[in-house]
């Protein structure tokens, strides 16, 4: 453990504020490193009040820990963690290291499917990547955007009691506003025909207070004050799910889950926009609409809640 992680702790730990001379004498290191380790924390996104005579106390935030993260996800082989980092999507491809996770406690290129920007703040979200190797050909290849939503919701209900919704197919909402999303990519082996490589990222709102204007009336986070879990707790818990639900029933959780099923959505398909009622999913996670021109099936694109 850091110096710095070790300062954590102990102010994560102690309900009131804690000397510097105190943190220096139980870590046995100078007040010159406890100061270091301070600052270390706040440019981690950290928020800690410093009192003159009183010390230090942790107001809000929680550092990112990969040996914590890679004890209580049984199947996340090894953890990388890069302060900042254009995209937790790029790292991971860079790499391809089966069964890593790459971490950031912020993106400066943080995006989502058709290459929309996702808002990261540091230290109050998650945003994360992870590698896995199927080796099998596209059509046998799980659902892994419908797999990894499952996984996402079925761990903030186990942590928190709190129920979230699945706006298909990849984003993550909470009373009606966007709490997180879902980027799957794959790379493929020309001559053989199968999946090589895969890529889940995951931006989640954890612990964000304000929002631009811009959006703030769109999305949310999961906490707004003194979390009751850290980020590391749900890092860990969303990829438990992801590897338990791999061979489970997966889709009946995402479809118990859904925002849109049994309620009216407009989309457009071959230039032609069309609204209808979302009736099911089908086993490949596409969904069934009724509209008036008959039964529809999409496997990609947009639906729109504007008539909501």
């Amino acid at each position: 453990m850091t110096t710095k992680e070790k300062v954590f702790k102990i102010l994560f730990d102690a309900v009131d504020y804690v000397n510097g001379e105190e943190i220096a004498t139980v870590l046995d290191i100078s007040r010159t490193s406890v100061w270091k380790a301070v600052k270390a924390l706040e440019k981690d996104g950290v928020l800690i009040d410093s009192v003159k005579n009183r010390g230090y106390k942790l107001i809000a935030g929680d550092l990112l820990n990969a040996s914590e993260i890679v004890e209580k996800a049984i199947d996340v082989k090894d953890v990388k963690i890069t302060p900042e980092s254009a995209s937790t999507q790029a790292d991971a491809k860079k790499d391809l290291e089966e069964n890593t996770l790459y971490l950031a406690n912020a993106q400066e290129q943080a995006r989502g499917r058709f290459g929309r920007s996702f808002y990261s703040e540091n230290g109050r979200g998650i945003y994360m990547s992870l590698v896995i190797k199927p080796h099998v050909k596209f059509s046998d290849m799980p659902q892994y955007t419908v797999l990894t939503a499952a996984a996402v919701v079925q761990a903030i209900q186990n942590l928190t009691g709190i129920d979230t919704q699945i706006k298909w197919v990849n984003d993550i909402y909470m009373n009606g506003k966007k709490l997180a999303g879902i980027l799957t990519e794959a790379q493929t082996d020309v001559e053989s025909g199968t999946v090589t490589d895969v890529i889940i990222g995951i931006g989640f709102n954890f612990a964000i207070q304000n929002f631009p204007d811009d959006i703030k009336d769109k999305v949310t986070s999961l906490f707004t004050q003194h979390p009751p879990i850290t980020r590391n707790e749900l890092i860990a818990e969303i990829w438990n799910q992801f590897f338990y639900l791999l061979d489970k029933d997966y889709l009946k959780i995402y479809k118990d889950h859904s925002l849109v099923l049994g309620r009216e959505v407009s989309f457009e398909q071959n230039g032609e926009e069309y609204t209808g009622k979302a009736i099911d999913l089908t086993d490949k996670g596409e969904l069934i609409i009724d509209t008036d021109q008959g039964q529809k099936i999409i496997s990609s694109g947009e639906i729109s809640l504007s008539k909501w």
